[in-house]
C-alpha cells in the first residue's frame, strides 16, 4: 500500500524469486526488486528496530535477490510504519527510531490525490470508482 499510495507500480513475481514485489519508481523508471520483511523493536536494546534480513537457510539477500528491502513496524492500534532502505546484503539492519528516519525512507499509506490529479493519471479512473 505505501508503494502505491507514493506512485509506484507494483506487482508480484508469479514465480518463485526470491523478491516479494517488483516496483517501478514513478520519477526514475527503473523497475527494482523489493523484499518485504516485518521490523522488530529490541526492548533489551532500547527500543532499537531491527529488520532480519535472511532467506530461509539463514543467507542475507544479495543485490540480485533484491535491490530494497522494506521494513513494516506494526504496533497495536496504530497505523504501520514502512520503510524503505537499500540492500547492503547483512543479516540484519539496526536502527533507533531518530537513525531510522534519518537512514531508511518512511513512505506514507495516505494515498495523496492531489499528485495524481496534477499528473491527470487516474483522475478519470477514481471518479469512476467514487
Amino acid at each position: 500500500m505505501a508503494l502505491l499510495a507514493n506512485g509506484y507500480v507494483v506487482s508480484k513475481p508469479s514465480t518463485a524469486e526470491p523478491h516479494d514485489l517488483l516496483a517501478t519508481d514513478p520519477l526514475s523508471g527503473e523497475t527494482v526488486k523489493i523484499q518485504v520483511k516485518t521490523i522488530q523493536i529490541r526492548t533489551d536494546r532500547g527500543g532499537e528496530y531491527v529488520v532480519h534480513a535472511r532467506k530461509s537457510d539463514g543467507t542475507p539477500y544479495t543485490k540480485s535477490d533484491a535491490d530494497y528491502l522494506i521494513g513494516v513496524l506494526v504496533g497495536e492500534g496504530e497505523f504501520p510504519r514502512v520503510f524503505m532502505f537499500e540492500n547492503r546484503e547483512i543479516r540484519e539492519y539496526w536502527a533507533s527510531e531518530a537513525r531510522a528516519s534519518k537512514r531508511w525512507v518512511e513512505l506514507s499509506i495516505a494515498l495523496d490525490r492531489a499528485a495524481y490529479t496534477a499528473e491527470g493519471v487516474i483522475t478519470t479512473q477514481m471518479e469512476a470508482v467514487i
